[in-house]
């Protein structure tokens, strides 16, 4: 392709190091201040960490109710009960052992804490930036076509950092204890593993030792990525592919080195199923897996949930996904005309967001957190097409030999770039101030106010049955199981760990009514707004009365009825109030 403008430069006349350094000051000077802009927003991740996820975003995501105690209830679970499983209910730790794992690591300091949880996932988000930073530098550095490497420095690494930290989407799911974070985290260490593992292959054998150490050190991150989330298998190919392309494309290397991080991570993976899964939580394992049975894509729904795979990607903003989205194709056409012999990073971070994708399509479940994953590589593939773009236009600035037209066009294509750069970084920017300065407390509100009436009462357990039971606990300290997910059935679940309180969100399904009536009576003791889900915007806290005890109204006496067709029993001085008969039904509203 003659004259493209990604053929490679012709060598250029040395530089002298003064022309170089006065050509860098101003780039690392504005590197300097995008960076700071990018720290600034990343404190406000710090800021009002019990606070609900915002109310009225554009993100309805069921996980701020759930995920955050379910994932890490292991380590609640341990450090309240001494034990992290309980036989039964939902105990996702079997399959997923890494987050609990650090969770409890982090409870023996501070206790099951809301804020500490929530800090730790923020600094998990800060080493995201960094190692990001880090990613995108490597990719320059190692980058053909990019002139002027000695003569400025790169925007690249600050443009992605900037673009993560202004970005509401990550704003509020990094502010969350959820998997995503440290998936990505960890995902983003693997790729740098990988392209050190494979730079180590181009050296003489001295480095024999690093290169086994660097092979090991991926071996044991792909093992450590499945058990964080079990979706981080299809982030595999672009681990592989970044290993590939930087053993220089060369068969060998690439199989010594891929053979040993494989081997080592089978041999991981095995020990863990075969010395602590099998034997002892095989149905918890099986289970999480078969829970998710019933979202796979099917023949009938193929191009609907192609379709919404695609553009429920617009849940990180809509500008940032289709600019993003243009930036991969072009890094893609890039590779393809190069023959795929160039830096593999664009094309390790597209496989990223492929493989990932692939994932979405086939669970066939959009919730926003999922999209997440997909965000980070599409804003570092944004970053690098800007920074490249504003490269080759200087390069062609300077050259005398091209066309006017042809320096117009990429002058108004970066003018764009830029322009389209400014308004994502500032609308994001003010979504984050704005959910940064006006938080709202409503679920944390509400869970006191149920912890506070469970603790009122000393005639009842303090275990809670619920579906944000885990969140409860996390919150509040209180004991919980789940009243959805489980290896037992929720009859049984209830007969055999008898809860005294059911927390309900807007009303009662008929399948906890079923499990539970045989039992209880449902006794109504408080309703506490919370969230705007217009399905769950209301938590209801019942109190389990066994069927066969005496009534009690809200406060916790005993309630009686009197049939109105019975005559007033005469009071006298030795006379005592028989226990009436009570109205239909099993469902009891307490006393206001």
């Amino acid at each position: 392709m003659t004259g493209s403008i990604l053929e490679a430069p012709a060598p250029a006349k040395p530089t002298a190091p003064a022309a170089r350094s006065r050509a860098a000051t101003p780039a690392l000077w504005l590197q300097q201040v995008l960076l700071g802009i990018a720290a600034i927003f990343y404190a406000f991740h710090f800021l009002h960490l019990r606070a609900d996820f915002p109310n009225h975003s554009p993100w309805m995501d069921w996980a701020k109710y759930t995920d955050e105690g379910w994932y890490g209830d292991a380590a609640i679970r341990h450090y309240q009960w001494g034990h992290w499983n309980v036989p039964g209910d939902f105990n996702p730790a079997a399959a997923l052992p890494v987050w609990p794992l650090i969770e409890l690591a982090l409870f023996h300091v501070t206790g099951v804490s809301l804020v500490a949880v929530r800090v730790l996932t923020v600094i998990v988000f800060g080493l995201i930036l960094l190692a990001s930073y880090r990613l995108v530098r490597r990719w320059e550095a190692s980058e053909s076509f990019l002139p002027g490497r000695s003569s400025r420095a790169s925007l690249a690494p600050a443009l992605a950092v900037l673009l993560l930290a202004t970005n509401p989407f990550c704003f509020v799911f990094t502010r969350m204890a959820i998997l995503e974070p440290l998936l990505i985290l960890l995902t983003l260490c693997a790729l740098l593993v990988a392209d050190w593992a494979g730079r180590l292959t181009l050296l003489g054998p001295e480095n024999r030792k690093l290169r086994w150490l660097s092979a090991s050190l991926l071996g044991l991150l792909l093992p450590v990525i499945v058990l964080t989330k079990t979706t981080g298998l299809f982030l595999f190919p672009a681990i592989f592919y970044a290993l590939w392309g930087s053993s220089g494309y060369r068969r060998k290397p690439f199989l010594r080195t891929a053979s040993v991080a494989a081997g080592i991570a089978a041999a991981v993976w095995l020990a863990f199923y075969g010395l602590f899964v099998r034997p002892h939580f095989l149905t918890d394992y099986r289970y999480l897996f078969s829970a998710n049975t019933y979202t796979k894509i099917t023949l009938g729904t193929f191009w609907s949930v192609l379709h919404d795979t695609l553009f429920d990607g617009t849940w990180m903003g809509d500008t940032v996904f289709w600019i993003s989205l243009l930036a991969l194709v072009v890094w893609l056409g890039v590779a393809a005309w190069r023959r795929f012999r160039g830096s593999p990073m664009p094309v390790a971070l597209a496989l990223w967001v492929l493989g990932y994708a692939a994932f979405l399509a086939y669970h066939a479940n959009f919730a926003p957190r999922y999209y997440t994953v997909i965000a980070v590589p599409l804003m570092l593939l944004l970053a690098m097409g800007i920074d490249a773009l504003l490269r080759i236009t200087w390069r062609e600035t300077l050259a005398a030999t091209h066309t006017i037209a042809r320096k117009l066009f990429l002058r108004s294509a970066s003018v764009g770039s830029i322009a389209t750069l400014l308004f994502i970084v500032a609308n994001g920017s003010r979504y984050i101030v704005q959910y940064a300065t006006h938080p709202e407390y409503t679920f944390l509100t509400a869970v006191h106010h149920l912890r506070d009436a469970v603790a009122a009462d000393p005639h009842h357990s303090h275990l809670v049955i619920s579906i944000s039971g885990s969140d409860i606990s996390l919150i509040s300290g209180l004991p919980s199981i789940c009243d959805d997910f489980g290896t037992m059935e929720l009859p049984d679940r209830v007969a055999t760990y008898k809860p005294g309180w059911f927390a309900a969100w807007n009303d009662v399904e008929d399948d906890k009514m079923a499990a539970l009536a045989p039992m209880y009576r449902l006794t109504k003791v408080g309703a506490y707004p919370a969230y705007d889900d217009p399905e769950r915007n209301l938590l209801i806290l019942y109190r389990l009365d066994p069927v066969n005890s005496p009534r009690r109204g809200r406060n916790g006496r005993r309630r009686y009825f009197v049939n109105p067709h019975q005559r007033k029993p005469k009071k006298t001085a030795t006379a005592r109030p028989s226990v009436p008969l009570a109205p239909d039904g099993l469902l009891v509203e307490g006393l206001h």
